[in-house]
Formats: structure tokens, C-alpha cells, sequence
């Protein structure tokens, strides 16, 4: 199996984590608001590209950061992350809040961005009847059955017994920042976004389970009608976490 090396780059002083395997064309993928289960998924992209996965300020390995208030702030520390890199050009990859990064910096910086993939992705007013679930209200216990079509994909990850201290500060860290950065989770979209997707010409590729219960499977078709150059994939038997629950849908990534 492919093996992540990890490094960490101070960017603008915040200690920011990245993972990164394989070699070619990169191809960076921005997580959503939670890491617990781990990139194991994206190995095989490592077959084809130099991948690059850095962690959130505020997640995982990454340090916090309080002045991160806004997707925005995402937006502008990706920007200088990538600079330290030399990521001149690369493909995009988000998930669910990182596909609303994504979206967010491809509009912004769309010349960087060779094709972008939105997986699930939170950030676009969906019309009555398909809210976006606020999972920062809901119990901890009821988390994997939300996040998963089988939620074994979740639990599998979870400590057996009584978590580590390290596991429940890493958890209450990113809820903290997912909290701060999405008003609660009250704040999951941007009422100006489906003004500037014009903007996002690149080819594009929406990925969804087809048993998402976060973000519910109809949001593709909004998302759909306002990217100009959108293809759509949906996949069975996959929740909100579809890269972890269907290897078909990382393959369809790979080759797009």
C-alpha cells in the first residue's frame, strides 16, 4: 500500500501538516470538516500523480489557528501553502467543506486549477426540502450513520473502548474550528456564491453518494446547473464520505 510521508511547513505561522505521495502531475486534495477516517482512499492516485493532502489549520496534525474565522481565510492560506510548494498548476480535489474551499479558490485563482472535482461539497443555497444537515448538533453517537452509507465505515476508525485523551482534544479541536469557520454550522453556504461559478470554466466533476444523508443527493442538480462545464457522477451504496465507501468513485477521479 502507498505510504504518506508527512512534513510541516509554517505558513504565515501557523504549523501546517501535509501529506503527499507519488510522483507526476499534482493533484491536491482539501478534506472536509472532520479527519477521523483517515486519506487512506487516495493511494491510488498516488499511481498517477504526486498527491498532496494537506491537513486544515485546526485539523489533524496542523495547528490551530483562531484568526481563521471564514472560508476565506482557507482560501488565502491555500494560496501561500501552494506558493511554498511550487504548486504552479495542479488538479483540485475537495470534499464536502473542502470542496467549498475549492469551489471558493478556483473561482478566485481559476488559472491554478487544471480540473476540479467537488465531492459532496457544502457552500451553494440549496432550494427548500434539501437542506444541508447541521452535523455539529447532532450527537456524536449518531455521527456514523449520518456520515456513511455503513457506518463500520466510521466506527472502524474509532478507538476501541475509551478514547485517548490526544483522540478527544484532536476531535474537539476540529469541531472548534468547523464551529467558528461555519457559524456553528448555521453558516454552510454563501448567499453570493452562485453569483461568481461562471467563473469556474475548468472541467469539473461532481461526485455524490447516492445515500448522502449530510448533504442530500439533489444538491447535485443545483450544483450541476450552475457550473458551466459540470459532469456528474453518482454512486450506490455510498453516503456524505463516498471516497471512503466507493473505490469506484476514486477511480472515476483518476481518470477525469
Amino acid at each position: 500500500m502507498t505510504e504518506f510521508t508527512r512534513r510541516t511547513l509554517k505558513i504565515n505561522g501557523v504549523d501546517t501538516a501535509v501529506l503527499e505521495a507519488g510522483s507526476g502531475s499534482p493533484l491536491v486534495f482539501l478534506h472536509g470538516a472532520g479527519t477521523v477516517t483517515g486519506f487512506d482512499f487516495a493511494a491510488p492516485w498516488a499511481r498517477k500523480f504526486h498527491v498532496v493532502i494537506p491537513y486544515h489549520p485546526g485539523f489533524g496534525a496542523s495547528a490551530d489557528d483562531p484568526g481563521v474565522t471564514e472560508i476565506h481565510d482557507f482560501v488565502l492560506h491555500y494560496l501561500e501553502l501552494f506558493e511554498a510548494l511550487e504548486l504552479r498548476q495542479f488538479r483540485l480535489v475537495g470534499q464536502s467543506m473542502g470542496g467549498y474551499i475549492a469551489t471558493k479558490f478556483a473561482i478566485e485563482h481559476g488559472a491554478r486549477v487544471e480540473k476540479l472535482v467537488l465531492a459532496c461539497p457544502i457552500g451553494l443555497p440549496v432550494p427548500p426540502g434539501q437542506p444541508t444537515v447541521n452535523f455539529l448538533e447532532v450527537p456524536p453517537e449518531q455521527l456514523p450513520a449520518l456520515l456513511a452509507h455503513d457506518p463500520q465505515t466510521v466506527i472502524k476508525h474509532l478507538p476501541a473502548g475509551a478514547p485517548p485523551p490526544e483522540f478527544i482534544a484532536e476531535r474537539v479541536k476540529e469541531a472548534a474550528t468547523a464551529g467558528r469557520v461555519l457559524g456553528g454550522g448555521k453558516r454552510t453556504f454563501d448567499e453570493k456564491l452562485p453569483r461568481y461559478l461562471h467563473r469556474l470554466t475548468m472541467p469539473t466533476l461532481l461526485i455524490w453518494g447516492k445515500e448522502d444523508k449530510l448533504t442530500p443527493t439533489a444538491q447535485h442538480k443545483t450544483w450541476a446547473k450552475a457550473l458551466p462545464n459540470a459532469t456528474v457522477r453518482l454512486f450506490d451504496n455510498a453516503g456524505h464520505l463516498v471516497l471512503d465507501e466507493a473505490p469506484t468513485a476514486v477511480t472515476a477521479i483518476a481518470d477525469f
